[in-house]
């Protein structure tokens, strides 16, 4: 991963990137005013985003450039270099263009409907599921003309949720907290799955083996 962190990361116009010695005040999950910690914070079009950033790794901002350098070559030392510089990465394509998760749910009475910006679902239980909109989350039920645009095909297609949001980290836990509710089965692709997870179809299962008597 050393490699990796060696790649200069440009910041694009229209994103302000800064280095914070210290947590700031009230910032829960860390306390306050530790000067050891670092936090390095991404804006942008799309919000902020915060990332913590170890003593082992430095952060040089030269022009319109990130650089990363690691303090020793030990392996963690390494692997962290090459994470960072992906994680910041991701944070300036998060703060810009943002990330999305496309889940196609499936089944016999399956609906989705939006109660304000939270999300409803009727999977076929005794009582809806209702997911609330994290910070930083958006729900979207995607219209036939959208739906037909992603060119998703005609197998297992039912409603089309879309969800987007600028760090990556959270889209995807939140989408596969989503998915958790009603894994897809292979028989009929009944169940909640990503538009580009690949399911292995399974025959329907038969009442009577071939060749048996009748």
């Amino acid at each position: 991963m050393s490699r990796v962190g060696k790649a200069l990361i440009q910041i694009p116009s229209g994103v302000k990137v800064e280095i914070i010695y210290g947590y700031p005040q009230g910032h829960e999950a860390h306390g306050k005013g530790d000067t050891d910690k670092r936090l390095i914070s991404v804006t942008g079009p799309k919000g902020v985003l915060l990332q913590e950033v170890k003593p082992v790794i430095w952060i040089e901002m030269k022009d319109s450039n990130i650089e990363l350098k690691r303090e020793n070559d030990l392996a963690q030392t390494k692997a962290l270099h090459g994470l960072y510089n992906r994680l910041i990465q991701n944070m300036i394509a998060g703060v810009t263009k943002g990330f999305t998760k496309i889940l196609i749910l499936n089944g016999v009475g399956y609906k989705a409907n939006m109660k304000g910006a939270d999300l409803v679902l009727n999977l076929g239980m005794s009582h809806p599921c209702e997911i609330k909109a994290e910070q930083g989350i958006t729900f979207k039920i995607l219209a036939p003309a959208e739906v037909q645009a992603l060119n998703l095909g005609k197998d297992g297609i039912g409603v089309v949720l879309q969800v987007s949001g600028a760090s990556k980290e959270k889209v995807g836990a939140m989408s596969s907290r989503i998915r958790d509710l009603r894994p897809v089965e292979p028989y009929h692709l009944y169940g909640i799955r990503y538009s580009d997870e690949f399911v292995m179809r399974k025959e329907s299962k038969s009442g009577k083996k071939a060749g048996g008597k009748k």
